[in-house]
């Protein structure tokens, strides 16, 4: 009992010791003696001033706060398209090539109904006070529902008043009040090394920014013969598509429509559409509900690269009573000017031809057995069968010997001929196959079945639309195509992966 008497006086001791050494270290200091075993604060001073002198970067400050002015004034312009359509659920477990593809495809079943609803996104600009929304055709090509999000938030449905799948324009119209509308610029006087801003939905991110270069002009346009490509270094990326291209005055230059890639994302080589090529076709669309396209009637190629003092198009055939016929050109003249622009390249041509005026006499000025001679002809509408065709010269197929039929063991000697292009099996693009891919309802092209070798850059799925500029249509047509090439050089395809277009380059191993 005196041993617990003992005890509890000797707890009570030592917790009124501690509570008085409580007590003073509060008093004196704090508690820092319960983290005595801590180190002491360190000592640091922050810097208050730059190393840069202000003074020196006036200009750069200048130029951010008008950048920041610039991006500013555009963005309320710009647009988020949303898209949806339903399309038949498979009851097959297998890996929809189009899942496959689209690697975020935001897909949801509806419980009701024997089908699926599919998302897609895109971007667009507002280029008129009614409302107008100028996007991509491959945006918003065979959906069900297009619904359009304004830079501060809000969601309008939209109805498509026209598109035309060969330029890949699309015309769309919301009824939304107070819309800013972004001014056509001039593409044409765009040069390599302008500087240009890019601003989109890539990936869902709206009111993306991305700023560049122009780094070239004309380059061909694959889908749309009439038509060239503004190329740029600004980063555009899937859902991009339909977003515009913005010189330093705040002006539309291009409608960015295309990317080449490996990854699937940007790598610094976009396409867009030049403004003055979409000015022409936004006014036929809503004037006329179609693009009308002048048509001058020939077939022609570029002057061969060994005449380097002769710039132009030659004209390889003349269409019988077209205006290029009716103005008395003849085969073997060289096409230098075109209602007073000098033109260089096919793609040149096309495009001052589509967009001139119609029933309007325009000078066309031919090089003739070395002579200038100066034609006037009248550009009429293009017919609606009339495709004007470029003739590109090809190397003639190497003389092939008969052989006895191959064994199975044998290797194909077609596919040793193609070069990089004996490694891919192609096969017939169907309906069907092209509405599992989710493709555009212009892709014309045969389907990459199987990839040899480790290409990279082409998968299964892939369709192949061009070669080397040359379009397919058929495996017949690929396969002649592929013949006539040197297997020893690169070759450049023209490809629709779901809803992105882009080029492939294949070079020789």
């Amino acid at each position: 009992m005196k041993n617990l008497i003992k005890f509890l006086i000797f707890v009570l001791l030592v917790s009124a010791g501690i509570s008085a050494l409580y007590d003073y270290r509060l008093k004196h200091g704090g508690l820092n003696f319960l983290a005595a075993a801590s180190p002491s604060p360190e000592k640091y001073t922050l810097p208050t001033t730059t190393t840069v002198d202000p003074k020196e970067v006036v200009g750069l400050e200048n130029l951010n706060r008008e950048r920041r002015t610039l991006v500013s004034s555009i963005l309320p312009s710009v647009v988020s398209i949303k898209t949806s359509k339903k399309v038949a659920r498979r009851r097959s477990d297998a890996l929809d090539p189009g899942e496959f593809y689209n690697r975020n495809p935001r897909q949801y079943r509806n419980p009701d109904e024997d089908a699926m609803v599919q998302n897609s996104l895109g971007s667009g600009v507002v280029v008129s006070a009614e409302g107008h929304i100028i996007t991509n055709n491959h945006v918003v090509d065979q959906v069900d529902d297009i619904e359009v999000q304004l830079s501060d938030g809000r969601t309008k449905k939209a109805k498509l008043v026209g598109a035309d799948a060969r330029v890949d324009l699309a015309v769309l119209k919301v009824d939304e009040p107070g819309l800013k509308p972004l001014k056509f610029g001039d593409s044409d006087a765009m040069q390599a090394g302008d500087f240009v801003i890019a601003i989109g939905n890539p990936f869902g991110f709206e009111e993306t920014v991305t700023d560049g270069i122009i780094s070239s002009k004309g380059r061909p346009n694959r889908v749309d013969g009439y038509g060239e490509y503004l190329q740029t270094n600004a980063a555009i990326n899937p859902g991009n598509s339909g977003g515009p291209l913005v010189n330093l005055r705040g002006e539309i230059i291009g409608i960015n429509t295309a990317i080449y890639t490996r990854s699937g994302g940007s790598e610094g080589i976009g396409f867009a559409i030049p403004s003055n090529t979409v000015h022409t076709a936004l006014e036929s669309l809503l004037q006329n509900g179609r693009i009308i396209r002048g048509y001058l009637g020939i077939l022609s190629r570029n002057a061969a690269p060994a005449s380097r003092e002769v710039v132009g198009v030659t004209v390889d055939d003349v269409v019988p009573n077209s205006p290029a016929d009716d103005a008395q050109m003849k085969k073997g003249d060289v096409i230098r000017k075109f209602n007073g622009r000098e033109v260089k390249t096919f793609q040149e041509l096309s495009s001052l031809v589509a967009q001139a005026e119609l029933n309007k006499k325009v000078d066309v000025e031919v090089t003739r057995n070395g002579k200038t001679v100066k034609l006037t002809a009248e550009i009429r509408e293009a017919p609606t069968d009339y495709s004007t065709a470029r003739v590109n010269p090809r190397p003639s197929p190497t003389p092939r010997i008969p052989k006895t039929p191959q064994t199975p063991s044998e290797p194909d000697e077609q596919n040793d001929e193609a070069g990089v292009l004996g490694s891919i099996d192609v096969g017939e693009l169907t309906q069907d196959m092209a509405r599992r891919l989710d493709l555009p309802k212009s892709v014309r092209g045969v389907l990459v079945t199987k990839v040899t070798d480790d290409e990279g850059e082409l998968r299964t799925g892939d369709v192949i639309e061009e070669v080397n500029q040359q379009p397919v249509s058929s495996v017949a047509e690929y396969k002649k195509i592929v013949s006539s090439l040197d297997p020893n050089e690169t070759q450049v395809l023209s490809v629709c992966r779901h809803r992105t277009r882009s080029f492939v380059v294949l070079r020789p191993k």
